[in-house]
């Protein structure tokens, strides 16, 4: 994702990208490629990006923040922020944390309308304004939340179908008259277990995360008393209320 953000923010900006190893700076063009974290504080970074996974991303910057000035904007782009709050306040530094909700691997520039963005609103107000502008240059939807908030909301959006399509895929047999929900079905579990090991177990380790799929055993368990005593009155009321959660909401 760091390499995917130079390429969307070396046109306009002058950016550097640091990573100790060589190798995987090759692919990056008009961007500064930096191997010592020396050379951070001769670039002298108005806001730096920390686009590590969530397993490093507090103990990268603790690596990083002697060579930085003390007007430098820390930022992240993690995709649950537990512990960064607190992080941040201990830093004393000026701090915009905010989550694309996309990974590079679905990250067309040309095609993001369909897709959104998250801004922490205890950010710092230059920080804020400058991710809005930049987001918006990209046709994302905005979102405004808090730390806790966001956890929240994305236990519930990531964490519901993560969990659903990791149980499809544990328990599929291949067909070879597959049916078109089947095909649909597997093409989503396929696409989500070719992002990284570590971006799934960050959604899934969401400190809100087990609620949402206890809440899905629960409503498994409830379907499946339907199935075996074949109950059509219960199984009627079931679909009812379904269908109910798929309408959208209507608006005042």
């Amino acid at each position: 994702m760091g390499v995917w953000l130079t390429d969307a923010l070396c046109l306009s900006h002058d950016v550097a990208i640091y990573d100790p190893d060589i190798e995987k700076l090759k692919f990056v063009f008009n961007t500064q490629r930096l191997t010592q974290k020396e050379q951070i504080k001769d670039f002298n970074p108005e806001l730096l990006i920390n686009a590590v996974n969530l397993k490093y991303t507090i103990k990268s910057f603790e690596e990083v923040l002697p060579y930085l000035s003390d007007t430098c904007i820390l930022s992240d782009i993690a995709s649950v922020k537990t512990g960064l709050k607190e992080f941040y306040l201990k830093s004393g530094k000026r701090f915009v944390s905010t989550h694309p909700m996309f990974g590079p691997t679905f990250a067309n520039l040309k095609e993001l309308q369909q897709h959104h963005a998250i801004i922490i609103r205890e950010s710092d107000h230059l920080g804020k304004a400058f991710f809005k502008d930049f987001y918006s240059s990209l046709g994302l939807n905005i979102h405004d939340y808090s730390f806790d908030k966001h956890d929240e909301t994305i236990a519930y959006s990531l964490s519901i179908p993560f969990s659903s399509s990791l149980v499809f895929a544990a328990v599929m047999k291949h067909q070879k008259a597959p049916g078109t929900t089947f095909n649909k079905h597997m093409n989503i579990a396929k696409g989500l277990l070719s992002e990284d090991d570590f971006l799934l177990t960050e959604i899934l380790f969401n400190p809100y995360t087990y609620d949402q799929v206890e809440d899905i055993r629960f409503q498994l368990k409830h379907l499946l008393e339907l199935i075996k005593n074949k109950d059509s009155e219960g199984m009627k009321k079931f679909l009812a209320k379904v269908r109910g959660n798929l309408n959208e909401p209507k608006g005042k």
